[in-house]
């Protein structure tokens, strides 16, 4: 049982790095897509 509990908390921490990872993808496309929208906005 106890070899059981020790892999759920790996695959758990296995999904929070996956989810941070995915999290700071998506505030560095965001931010990268604001900066693009930002210089045609200015150049109009």
């Amino acid at each position: 049982m106890v070899r059981f509990q020790r892999q759920d908390g790996q695959a758990l921490a296995e999904y929070g790095l996956l989810l941070a990872l995915i999290a700071v993808v998506c505030i560095l496309a965001l931010t990268a897509l604001g900066i693009a929208i930002r210089g045609k906005l200015f150049s109009v």
